[in-house]
């Protein structure tokens, strides 16, 4: 995948940054009986957030001040990743300066509650327990604190699909229904770009950016990543190795393109010469707008298994919305909060207005997730997501510690990209280091 188009990746750039500015030691961040923060229900609150997020949230505010008066909203856009170093500094300094409501990704939030324990406020003694089942499953676990009280409620969930050239699989005389997994997929590979031109997808081979998503989705299609649940590092299981060694027969086979550059990606696609790109459910309107002269030439597979007969459903990433324990209007805070992510119609607008693919189940009931989509041959797109999200997807443990694990696994697979390294024996190495880095036992 390519660091020009991938959310996540952003979020990725700015992680060592974060790590250094206070993610390496524990801060008190404030607790729900003290250090600053109090209960207050009425009063002017703070959200922080970020790009078409921020402007989707803005969108909430007139209902939710119309039906709670007393309570204003300032929706403030930090950018991205500014909003990562702002947040750890924050948490760090004991919570000082934080905005009320913060709105925090998956790869960050599990680091901030194991750092900060006592920063993000405990949203169970205000009633967050009874969402536990709202949302999609392999959520709830993140939310959860060391305390196993509620410190968030998910927003944004993405489940992964294969975006695929409806033409070039034609041309090529491909089923594209006939492939369900990376092997059959890569068998192929060379009909299409015999046919098209097209290789199959592409990657950062030289790791000029953490381009992990791709490695990690097919992990994750699995239901593996770079620690289990108890928190055990399994960069070297079996199923980061199936993982890199389909890269590595991608790249063998003359089926990936290097997309080191910026703007690579782009170009790429808009010359025709990519014909997949494993990409969740926010690509769809990216494609849709960045790409409009391809109108009709796209669409959407459920991902193939990593390993055939495998899972082809997984949950790549989401984001959350918290409140900070330091906030003087802890409850007006989870208000906003809760009426923004709970209720069918308020999430729904915000979809409809940034593209932020909903956490609640509630939210598929809307007639535009079973709505043809003209970009994509009148090809019900969302309903194939919804579809995805129904069969179930295992819940990722980012851990404190993903930063470290991503930086591991970013230098083993250019290792095996440009220099055609073993994949078993690169993520051996790359999981005893992250062992001694961290302190954290492998998964036998």
């Amino acid at each position: 995948m390519s660091h020009q188009l991938s959310r996540r990746r952003i979020l990725h750039l700015a992680t060592a940054s974060a790590a250094g500015l206070g993610l390496a030691a524990c801060g008190s961040g404030g607790s729900d009986g003290g250090a600053g923060g109090a209960d207050g229900d009425s009063g002017k609150i703070t959200v922080w957030s970020w790009t078409t997020a921020a402007e989707a949230l803005r969108g909430v505010v007139p209902s939710f001040e119309r039906d709670n008066p007393g309570i204003t909203v300032d929706v403030q856009d930090l950018g991205n990743p500014a909003i990562w170093d702002k947040i750890t500094v924050g948490l760090a300094s004991g919570g000082k300066g934080l905005a009320d409501v913060l709105h925090i990704g998956v790869d960050y939030l599990p680091g901030y509650l194991q750092k900060f324990p006592q920063g993000l406020a405990d949203l169970s003694r205000l009633g967050a327990d009874r969402y536990e089942d709202a949302f999609v499953q392999g959520l709830w676990p993140t939310v959860l604190g060391q305390d196993r009280a509620v410190h968030a409620l998910p927003w944004e969930v993405n489940p992964l699909g294969l975006f695929y050239r409806h033409d070039f699989f034609e041309k090529a005389g491909v089923d594209p229904a006939s492939l369900t997994s990376w092997d059959e997929l890569i068998a192929a590979g060379p009909r299409i770009r015999a046919a098209t031109g097209a290789q199959l997808l592409g990657l950062d081979k030289p790791g000029t950016t953490q381009d992990m998503d791709f490695f990690q989705n097919l992990m994750q299609l699995q239901g593996a990543f770079y620690f289990d649940a108890e928190g055990r590092i399994t960069l070297a299981s079996p199923a980061a190795v199936q993982a890199l060694t389909v890269i590595k027969r991608l790249n063998d086979g003359g089926l990936l393109a290097d997309t080191a550059g910026q703007g690579t990606w782009k170009r790429l696609v808009g010359q025709g010469k990519l014909a997949t790109a494993p990409y969740p459910a926010w690509a769809v309107e990216y494609l849709a707008t960045k790409f409009p002269e391809q109108k009709g030439k796209w669409r959407v597979m459920q991902p193939p298994a990593a390993v055939p007969g495998g899972g082809r459903a997984a949950v790549v990433n989401s984001t959350y919305l918290t409140v900070s324990a330091t906030s003087k209007r802890r409850k007006a805070a989870w208000r906003f909060v809760e009426y923004a992510l709970t209720k069918p119609a308020e999430i729904n607008r915000m979809f409809a207005s940034g593209g932020v693919f909903p956490a609640l189940e509630k939210a598929y009931d809307d007639p535009k997730f079973s709505a043809p989509h003209p970009f994509y041959g009148g090809q019900r797109v969302l309903a194939s997501f919804v579809d995805s999200l129904a069969s179930g997807a295992s819940a990722t443990n980012f851990t404190g510690d993903y930063s470290r694990a991503l930086k591991l696994a970013a230098d083993a697979q250019t290792q095996v990209l440009l220099k055609g390294a073993d994949p078993a024996g690169v993520l051996q190495a790359a999981a005893e280091q992250l062992a001694r880095q961290t302190g954290r036992q492998q998964a036998a």
